[in-house]
């Protein structure tokens, strides 16, 4: 591996320090270099504060090195103003003369402009140094900004024999491993979403509870209002943002934002444009089955992650039929996970 590539991965292992902290913004990390030295690093902390760029530009101690120094970052410099001023403002104004970026910006309001400012302004930039890693660790925000959706992660858990519960009965095919798994993942995404009946079925917190990291929002489909005046379910118990999907008017959901989803169309496409509007980058799908299958007829999915047990289930409830794409398995004890990728959406 050459030196630029050991100093883009580590914009990478910096930029995964924002993983639940940074949404709707992507994750980025930025290392500046002089004379085969690292004289400053920085990464995207919490949405709405510095950038990578300018946290690594004032984590530097001598700031004349700056001008004999080489920028590297996985994402391309903002050129607008936000919530913070342009990077490629500040990198400018350092007299920065080599900028190394790992992928384009995809999000329209930057989308390549910060290069040409970089480059206008007499600065060396080169673009696509590990851009697959690069790319990967902002799938979300990629998805979010060219798909005009929530990126989807569907899992759920089923027996060997393909059944994901028993209806009408709380089931346990999880192992304790796979639960902490769950539990981690929830804190990776900016939203959870459920259906109606998962909640009727389980009553489930919806939090982090296994892992240390913030809860996502709680994104709740009852399309029909049959969780309506439930104060006693603890996803309206008040603790974690709680939004609900319904097609009915004047619902009573406690502690709950309400999205109300016209009758016309398709309520899932429909749901996920609001979603998107309302700034959700990613929502991990828990269920129940229905949900995943009709998510993965239309095609509304970017990774499946299911957990098999070794036990079989009679007269359950069948499992999604896994989609075809790219397959990873991997055993946590006795459960094997599967991991596939959309071949449209990668």
């Amino acid at each position: 591996m050459s030196t630029p590539e050991v100093y883009m991965k580590r914009c990478l292992q910096l930029a995964e320090n924002g993983i639940g902290h940074v949404f709707t913004n992507p994750l980025v990390g930025c290392v500046l270099v002089e004379d085969n030295r690292i004289i400053g690093e920085g990464y995207h902390r919490f949405f709405g504060g510095p950038h990578a760029e300018v946290e690594a530009i004032n984590s530097v101690r001598e700031s004349h090195t700056l001008t004999h120094s080489t920028l590297y970052v996985n994402l391309e410099p903002c050129s607008h103003f936000g919530k913070t001023p342009p990077c490629c403002d500040l990198i400018i104004s350092k007299g920065i003369p080599r900028v190394i970026i790992g992928m384009k910006d995809p999000f329209a309001r930057v989308n390549g402009e910060g290069i040409k400012k970089l480059r206008a302004a007499g600065i060396h930039v080169e673009v696509g140094l590990l851009e697959d890693p690069c790319r990967e660790i902002n799938k979300r925000f990629i998805c979010f900004h060219t798909r005009k959706r929530p990126y989807l992660v569907l899992k759920w858990a089923q027996s060997s024999n393909g059944m994901t519960g028993i209806r009408g009965q709380r089931m346990e095919i999880s192992n304790r491993i796979s639960k902490m798994y769950a539990h981690k993942w929830r804190q990776e995404e900016a939203g959870i979403l459920v259906g109606s009946g998962t909640v009727l079925s389980d009553n489930p917190q919806l939090n982090t509870r296994l892992w240390q990291g913030p809860s996502p929002i709680r994104i709740i489909a009852d399309r029909s209002g049959n969780l309506c005046g439930r104060h006693d379910l603890k996803v309206f118990d008040g603790s974690i943002r709680t939004l609900v999907l319904t097609q009915q008017d004047n619902p009573d959901y406690p502690h709950s934002e309400v999205i109300r989803i016209a009758d016309h169309g398709d309520f899932f496409d429909a749901s996920l444009q609001h979603l998107h509007q309302i700034g959700i980058i990613s929502v991990l799908v828990e269920g129940g089955s229905r949900i995943h299958q009709l998510l993965l007829e239309r095609n509304l999915w970017d990774e499946c992650r299911v957990f098999v047990s070794r036990e079989n289930l009679e007269n359950g409830i069948p499992a999604p039929t896994l989609p075809a794409g790219a397959r990873v398995d991997t055993m946590l004890e006795d459960n094997l996970l599967i991991t596939i990728r959309n071949p449209d959406t990668v």
